[in-house]
C-alpha cells in the first residue's frame, strides 16, 4: 500500500506540473517580473491579445490590449520582461508570424547607450512601423505564383515575407527559388511561344474589324445609356406587368367556370342547329323578314306596327270568363 501511495503521489505531481505547463504554452503568457509599455501604430490588423513580443527573434513579451487611440490610430498595451533592454531610440514594428496571417511586435533597441526607457513610455508613430501589406506584395507576384506548384507558391512566398521584413540570411533562398522558376519557365518556352502567337493572331484579327469593333462598343455604350436614362419607367412598367399579370389571372380563375358552361351550351346549340331544317329555313325567309322589318323604321327612330288581332280572356270577377277581342278588317289584315 505504500509503495502504491508514493507511485500515484509521484503520479498527480507530474500531472499537475504538465498541466500547468501546458495550460502556459496555450495562455502564451510570460511569467517573471516585467514593464509595461504602449506604442501608436497605423493598422495593427490581425494583431491580439496575447501575441508575442520579441527582440532579436526572442520572445520577452506578450501583448495585453488592443485598442482605438483617436479615430484612425490603435495603441497597443504590450509587456517587455526587465532582463530585456529597452533604451531611448528603440522602435517597434509589425511582422507576420506565417502566412496565415498571425502577427507579433518587434522591438529593435537603440544602437548607441542612451538612458532606459521608463515603464508606461508610449511609442509615437515615428518610432513604429506597421506590417508589410501582403496583398499588395503578393498581387506584384501573381503572375510568377501562376506557374508554380502549390507548395512551392507557398514555399516562395514565406522567403518574400522575410526578405522584406529584413530577414537578410533567407535571401539566399529567395534567389534560389527564383532560379527555379526562371527554369520552369525556360522549359514552357515552347508553350510560351505558341500562346504569343496565337495571341498575335487574334489581335491582327481584332485589328482589322477595328471599325466594327468601334461601332459595337459606342452602340452599346448608347444603350446601356438609354436604359440607365429610362431606368425608372422600365422599373415602373415591370411594377406594371407585376400587377397586370395577378389582375388576368384573377381573372381567368373567377371565369374559368363560366367559361367553361359556355362552350359546353355552345356545343349543344352547334348540334341542335346542325340537325335539323330550322335554320336553312330562317336563312331562307330572313332577307324577307329584314326588308319588311326596315319598312316598318323607315317613318323615324319607332317601328310602326298595325294591330290586327287581340285575343284573351277576363278571369274576374270569379266565375267570369267573358272573351275580350278585337277583329279588325281593315284590308292589310286579310
Amino acid at each position: 500500500m505504500r509503495a502504491t501511495l508514493i507511485k500515484s503521489i509521484v503520479f498527480t505531481v507530474v500531472t499537475v506540473l504538465a498541466t500547468v505547463t501546458l495550460a502556459s504554452v496555450i495562455r502564451n503568457g510570460s511569467s517573471g517580473p516585467h514593464r509595461t509599455y504602449s506604442a501608436l501604430f497605423s493598422d495593427v490588423t490581425s494583431l491580439n491579445k496575447g501575441d508575442d513580443v520579441r527582440m532579436a527573434g526572442v520572445k520577452i513579451g506578450t501583448v495585453t490590449r488592443v485598442a482605438l487611440h483617436d479615430n484612425d490610430i490603435a495603441k497597443v498595451t504590450f509587456t517587455v520582461a526587465d532582463s530585456a533592454p529597452l533604451d531611448e531610440g528603440s522602435t517597434a514594428e509589425l511582422r507576420f508570424r506565417n502566412l496565415v496571417g498571425q502577427r507579433y511586435i518587434d522591438l529593435h533597441p537603440a544602437d548607441s547607450a542612451a538612458p532606459a526607457l521608463p515603464a508606461g513610455y508610449t511609442f509615437t508613430l515615428a518610432q513604429t512601423k506597421p506590417a508589410l501589406d501582403l496583398t499588395l506584395l503578393f498581387n506584384g507576384f501573381q503572375p510568377l505564383f501562376q506557374f508554380l506548384d502549390p507548395k512551392d507558391v507557398n514555399t516562395l512566398s514565406g522567403e518574400i515575407i522575410a526578405v522584406f521584413q529584413g530577414e537578410g540570411p533567407t535571401v539566399s533562398d529567395l534567389l534560389s527559388s527564383t532560379a527555379s522558376l526562371t527554369s520552369t519557365l525556360a522549359d514552357r518556352d515552347q508553350v510560351i511561344g505558341d500562346l504569343i502567337t496565337n495571341l498575335n493572331d487574334v489581335m491582327g484579327v481584332v485589328d482589322a474589324h477595328s471599325d466594327q469593333l468601334d461601332t459595337t462598343l459606342v452602340t452599346l455604350e448608347q444603350l446601356v445609356s438609354g436604359l440607365a436614362a429610362d431606368r425608372t419607367t422600365i422599373g415602373d412598367t415591370i411594377g406594371g406587368l407585376g400587377e397586370l399579370t395577378t389582375s388576368v389571372a384573377d381573372l381567368l380563375g373567377k371565369s374559368r367556370a363560366p367559361l367553361k358552361k359556355d362552350i359546353a351550351s355552345l356545343g349543344e346549340l352547334s348540334d341542335n342547329l346542325s340537325s335539323g331544317d330550322q335554320l336553312d329555313s330562317m336563312l331562307k325567309t330572313l332577307p324577307t323578314k329584314l326588308d319588311a322589318i326596315g319598312r316598318t323604321a323607315s317613318y323615324g327612330s319607332w317601328l310602326n306596327f298595325y294591330v290586327c288581332s287581340i285575343q284573351g280572356e277576363i278571369p274576374l270577377p270569379d266565375g267570369y270568363f267573358g272573351d275580350l277581342g278585337a277583329n279588325p278588317v281593315a284590308p292589310r289584315c286579310s
